[in-house]
C-alpha cells in the first residue's frame, strides 16, 4: 500500500536485513496509534526472524506488519553489479571511490547503506 491523498505523515524504517517498513498516518492520533502498535510487535517481529531462516522470517514479519499497521513492508533487492569487478554487499552494489588523504591517494568500495548505519559493511580497500 502506498501513501494516498490523506497521508500527512510517513515514517520509514529500514531493518538490518534490508526490509523497509513504511508507516502512513492521516493525523497525529493515527500516527501515535501506528507507532504504539509497531513498538508492541517489534519484539515479535525480531524473535520470529531469529527463529526462522531466509524468506520465511521475512514473509512472517511482512504479514504481521501489513496486518497490524496498514503499512507496506518492501524488501530491498540486491542489485547485480553494473560493471565487471564491482563489489556487492548485503545492502547492494558498493560504490567505488577514490581520493587523497594526508597519507596519500586511496581507493576502495564503500557500502551502499547510509553513513552511520549500525550495520554498515566494512570498506573494501584497493591496495
Amino acid at each position: 500500500m502506498a501513501a494516498n491523498e490523506n497521508t500527512k505523515f510517513q515514517i520509514n524504517y529500514k531493518l538490518q536485513d534490508g526490509t523497509l517498513i513504511n508507516l502512513y498516518a492521516a493525523d497525529i492520533k493515527d500516527l501515535e496509534t501506528g507507532l504504539t502498535d509497531l513498538s508492541m510487535v517489534a519484539a515479535l517481529i525480531k524473535s520470529t526472524s531469529s527463529e526462522l531462516s531466509g524468506g520465511s522470517a521475512l514473509a512472517t514479519a511482512n504479514a504481521v506488519i501489513a496486518q497490524q499497521f496498514n503499512a507496506t513492508p518492501v524488501a530491498a533487492p540486491v542489485e547485480a553489479p553494473a560493471q565487471p569487478g564491482a563489489k556487492v554487499c548485503k545492502h547492494g552494489v558498493m560504490a567505488y571511490k577514490t581520493g587523497t588523504s594526508a597519507k596519500g591517494p586511496w581507493q576502495g568500495y564503500m557500502c551502499a547503506s547510509p553513513k552511520g548505519a549500525p550495520d554498515k559493511c566494512e570498506t573494501i580497500w584497493v591496495r
